[in-house]
């Protein structure tokens, strides 16, 4: 475990009992370290250029059973579900993850609405299918990264009624769910994000909003309502299309039959 400076922003990577520190100077001084650009950013909405390691590099050495993902924590809450398979790839057909660091003599600029940067640590994405990442996993502002088991196998108050088919439509709206929502919101109180409330307790949305008004919601959420400290983004078609909506919503009107089995 490295040491650092108690001024120097620190990501910990926690697998299993092993904890690693990597602290912002010893990261801006590895011989990995890249200049890298992101030509689509996902928080900047904008062609990006950060000094980076591969995160790959970061996780080598480290044991990482078949069944398991990367949790990734923000300072503000937000907890994203990142499989282990994509965090390591190498391979610049695909997408490659980069842990971007933010220098203290040149802070990167503020977020689009917000008074703060992607800071200290963002893992952004390169390769030709860096496309193909979805939005929630950009996760930026990090502080830890740390082996979890898959989401349901660790929160079953997610999963689906076990009897419905494998190519049920509401089970892609549960794996888009997790990607998607589950980073900010709990469902039956299972789930590590804050930032928003739990999607099926004390009630699901489905059962107290049109589904113009859910979709809507979802698409643009101060079209629905807006107030100063609001936080939910709104997913515009190329982060979320029509048809995933309709499935994520379909996935929670089934979740609301269930509710009652979580109590």
């Amino acid at each position: 475990m490295s040491t650092v400076a108690s001024a120097d922003p620190v990501l910990d990577v926690v697998i299993g009992g092993q904890t690693r520190q990597f602290g912002r100077d010893e990261l801006l001084h590895r011989p990995d370290v890249s200049q890298v650009t992101v030509t689509n950013d996902v928080a900047y909405g904008k062609v990006m250029s950060y000094r980076a390691v591969p995160l790959a590099a970061l996780l080598v050495g480290l044991n990482f059973p078949g069944d398991t993902v990367i949790e990734s924590v923000a300072l503000d809450g937000f907890v994203a579900q990142l499989p282990f398979d994509i965090l390591t790839n190498t391979d610049p057909a695909k997408a490659i993850a980069w842990l971007a660091i933010e220098p203290d003599d040149t802070p990167w600029p503020r977020l689009p609405g917000k008074n703060l940067s992607a800071g200290p640590f963002y893992i952004v994405w390169t390769g030709a299918l860096a496309a193909m990442i979805r939005s929630e996993q950009w996760p930026y502002q990090l502080k830890r990264l740390e082996r979890q088991p898959l989401p349901v196998a660790r929160w079953p108050a997610l999963d689906v009624d076990p009897a419905l088919p494998a190519t049920d439509p509401k089970r892609a709206g549960l794996a888009l769910f997790v990607t998607q929502c589950l980073p900010c919101h709990t469902l039956n109180g299972a789930g590590a994000g804050n930032v928003g409330p739990d999607l099926n307790q004390p009630m699901n949305p489905t059962q107290y909003m049109t589904p113009d008004g859910l979709r809507g919601l979802i698409r643009d959420p101060k079209s629905v309502r807006d107030w100063p400290a609001q936080q939910m983004p709104g997913f515009t078609s190329d982060r979320m299309t029509d048809r995933e909506i309709e499935l994520i919503i379909g996935y929670l009107m089934h979740m609301a039959a269930r509710a009652s089995k979580f109590l």
